[in-house]
């Protein structure tokens, strides 16, 4: 594998860092997105190169020590450093190659995360609701930011449905692997007779489109506003706010209603409009390109099934891989990394 050198990379980042400090592109947010996106990648890297050549001096060290040393314990303690050392420096080359790894350039993209109830009823809404909140515990600790679109409560407290853009660093590329249905199989807690249930929840991870992406004609759009429903008080009743859109060419049909202000709703419901056309204009191009790996992670098709949650044998199988992990609590508290870094590596082929 060539590798830059770490003086190189450290250059890299410097100019981009400097980049980032330069005033001149304060205004251009997207500019400034992409070089904060750039920059992150390029200190990851570094990091794992500087430690690379640790491993490797302290390797060559080990090495010589095992092979001259007279003291039969310190040369023992040296051959286990040389596997030990061996070991991890393996382990960092598997994932510098996972970073030179050619992927989708739409995944240092934000998205538009939708989580709707399937089968089920009020369970699938309960699960949808806990679904969301572990995506959401999991992008904390990676410094991703959520902003609510639309959101549509259950009577128990789960969600029929929510809708949130996700911004931060590679988004898409972490949670791609998650459109499509995800089942459910528990006991719930109003169940009596202890029988277990089997709900599904539907997840579509949307890449953000911006306008260069996608350019709608605004004769192809339908724009309607109305009064918001739900909560709100008096003001939604009185004001029409609420905006619904629809993409004739596709029939692509948005509703944004949560802002009191119609503006900032059309703006929203252009965001999601733009990402579904894209979208499917995306998987459109990928079934006519017959686009078929073995080593594939699934298609993304939103009517598959894609993983199950086994609570009461604690068992998460994913059918694609067909793989199966323990600890569900723990991945409902946000400690997804062993399904995404699997997923991501049968991606790859390896």
């Amino acid at each position: 594998m060539d590798l830059p050198t770490v003086a190189d990379l450290a250059a890299e980042k410097d100019t981009l860092e400097a980049a980032l400090s330069d005033p001149a592109n304060f205004r251009d947010a997207a500019k400034m997105k992409a070089l904060t996106n750039q920059l992150a990648g390029k200190k990851e890297f570094l990091a794992l190169l500087v430690q690379l050549e640790k491993i490797r001096h302290d390797g060559a060290g080990a090495v010589t020590l095992s092979t001259t040393e007279t003291d039969q314990e310190l040369k023992e303690m040296a051959e286990t450093d040389v596997v030990r050392l061996r070991a991890e420096e393996e382990a960092l080359l598997t994932q510098i190659g996972e970073l030179l790894h050619e992927h989708d350039p739409r995944d240092e993209r934000d998205v538009i995360l939708e989580i709707r109830a399937g089968t089920g009823g009020e369970e699938a809404a309960l699960f949808a609701a806990e679904l969301f909140r572990a995506y959401a515990r999991y992008g904390e600790t990676h410094g991703w930011k959520f902003h609510t679109v639309s959101k549509s409560p259950s009577e128990q407290g789960g969600f029929k449905e929510i809708i949130v853009e996700v911004s931060g660093s590679r988004i898409y590329g972490t949670l791609k692997f998650e459109q499509g249905v995800h089942r459910v199989q528990r006991i719930p807690e109003t169940e009596k007779q202890g029988r277990i249930h089997t709900s599904t929840v539907t997840v579509a991870v949307l890449p953000q489109a911006e306008e260069v992406d996608l350019e709608i004609n605004p004769d192809d759009l339908r724009v309607d506003t109305f009064r918001s429903g739900g909560a709100g008080g008096q003001h939604v009743n009185k004001t029409s706010s609420a905006v619904r859109l629809t993409h004739l060419p596709t029939n692509t049909v948005v509703v944004v209603q949560d802002e009191r202000s119609q503006h900032k709703n059309k703006e929203k419901a252009m965001k999601i409009l733009r990402s579904r056309i894209l979208e499917e204009a995306e998987r459109k191009r990928q079934h006519d390109e017959a686009i078929e790996r073995r080593e594939q992670v699934g298609t993304g098709d939103r009517s598959e099934k894609i993983r199950t949650y086994n609570f009461p044998q604690d068992r998460i199988t994913d059918h694609r891989i067909k793989k199966s992990w323990s600890n569900i609590p723990g991945v409902m508290n946000g400690e997804f990394e062993p399904l995404f870094s699997t997923l991501a590596a049968a991606a790859r082929g390896q």
